[in-house]
C-alpha cells in the first residue's frame, strides 16, 4: 500500500520557507529593524548638511549676475610651496577680481590663516589680487586670523563692521559658507569660484569633506563658539570703502 503523506507536514506549492519558518520571519524582522535604523541614523548625520544647503538656496549665483554688495569675501585655503595661491585659492581669487573690476563689489577681505602651514594665505592673497589680477591695493583689506570658515564670517562681522558681502569660495563649500555667514550676522550672497585644475576625484573628496564638516558648523553655531583669536574692532573695511 502506498505511503500516504500528511498534508499537513507539506507546505504549499512555491512557499518561501523564509516567511514559513519562524526563524526566518525572525531574521527578516531583524534586517528591518537594522534598515530603519540606518536610515534614521543617516538623515541625522545629514541634517546639519541638510540645514545649510536649503538655507543658502536662492543666496548662490554665478558671478555674472551676483548682486551688488560694496564687499567680496574671499576664504582661504592652501598656499603653493612657491607661495603663491595654489589652484584652488587662485580660482577664488580671480573670480573676486572679476567682481570688483565689473563692479560688483567694491572692497576685497581676503580671510585665512596668516600662520598656516602651508604659508601666510593672506599675503598670498593680497600679492596675488593686486599684482597679477590688478586690484587697487587700496581696496585690498587682509585678515589673517579668518582661522576656519565660522572664524572668517564672525570676524568679518564683529572685528570687521561687514554686514552685507559676497561670499567667493567653491562650490562644494559655498553653501555652507553663506549659511554659517548669514547665521552670523551678514547678508550675504555666495558666488562659486573658479576651480580649472580641479579634478573629479579632487572635487568628490572635497565635497565628502564639507558634508562631515557641516556638523562641525552647526555645532559651533548651537554653542556661539567665539573667535579662536580675539580682536579689537577694525576700521579697516570701512576706510577702504570711504576712500
Amino acid at each position: 500500500m502506498p505511503a500516504v503523506t500528511d498534508p499537513a507536514a507539506v507546505g504549499p506549492a512555491g512557499s518561501d520557507s523564509a516567511v514559513t519558518d519562524p526563524a526566518g520571519r525572525s531574521r527578516w524582522r531583524r534586517l528591518r529593524r537594522l534598515v530603519a535604523l540606518g536610515l534614521a541614523v543617516l538623515l541625522l548625520v545629514s541634517l546639519p548638511w541638510l540645514w545649510t544647503t536649503l538655507t543658502a538656496r536662492g543666496h548662490i549665483h554665478a558671478a555674472g549676475e551676483a548682486p551688488d554688495a560694496d564687499v567680496v569675501i574671499v576664504l582661504g585655503t592652501a598656499v603653493a610651496q612657491d607661495g603663491q595661491p595654489g589652484v584652488r585659492l587662485a580660482g577664488r581669487l580671480e573670480t573676486a577680481a572679476e567682481l570688483v573690476h565689473s563692479g560688483r563689489a567694491r572692497v576685497v577681505l581676503v580671510s585665512g590663516d596668516g600662520g598656516g602651514t602651508s604659508g601666510d594665505e593672506p599675503a598670498a592673497m593680497t600679492g596675488y589680487l593686486t599684482g597679477r589680477l590688478g586690484v587697487d591695493p587700496r581696496r585690498v583689506v587682509a585678515d589673517p586670523h579668518g582661522l576656519d570658515t565660522y572664524d572668517s564670517c564672525l570676524r568679518a562681522r564683529e572685528v570687521y563692521g561687514v554686514e552685507r558681502a559676497l561670499i567667493v569660495t567653491q562650490s562644494y563649500h559655498l553653501s555652507r559658507a553663506v549659511t554659517l555667514c548669514r547665521h552670523l550676522g551678514i547678508d550675504a550672497d555666495g558666488v562659486p569660484a573658479r576651480c580649472s585644475g580641479c579634478g573629479t576625484a579632487l572635487l568628490l573628496e572635497k565635497t565628502a569633506r564639507d558634508y562631515l564638516a557641516s556638523g562641525k558648523a552647526a555645532w559651533d553655531v548651537v554653542r556661539r563658539r567665539p573667535s579662536a583669536v580675539d580682536s579689537p574692532a577694525n576700521s579697516a573695511v570701512a576706510d577702504a570703502l570711504a576712500d
